[in-house]
């Protein structure tokens, strides 16, 4: 279980994840998204591609990745509506590091 939240706990992963539950995505437009080297964005979502969050269809020379779940697109939703309702409290924890 502590593995799968870390693998949420990036966040350009839960950024891309976000992305790619709207719908499938190409590698291109993750990189657009994520305002990050190619070979970054390939390597978070490798991550999530390995913990079997997103799925990626080839075909040809391109990369589609989505979300192969509903239930981890849900998980999300559901994550930033506590976020929301807990937001200043979130802000204000120093017991949780921030991300860089």
């Amino acid at each position: 279980m502590a593995k799968f939240y870390r693998a949420l706990g990036d966040p350009t992963r839960l950024d891309l994840l976000e992305f790619c539950a709207e719908d499938e995505r190409t590698g291109n437009e993750c990189v657009e998204r994520a305002r990050l080297s190619q070979g970054r964005v390939s390597a978070h979502l490798a991550c999530l591609v390995s913990c079997g969050l997103v799925s990626v269809r080839r075909q040809g020379r391109f990369a589609y990745y989505q979300v192969t779940d509903p239930r981890v697109a849900e998980l999300v939703r559901i994550g930033q509506g506590v976020v929301a309702d807990h937001a200043a409290s979130i802000a204000a924890c120093i017991r949780v590091a921030s991300p860089v």
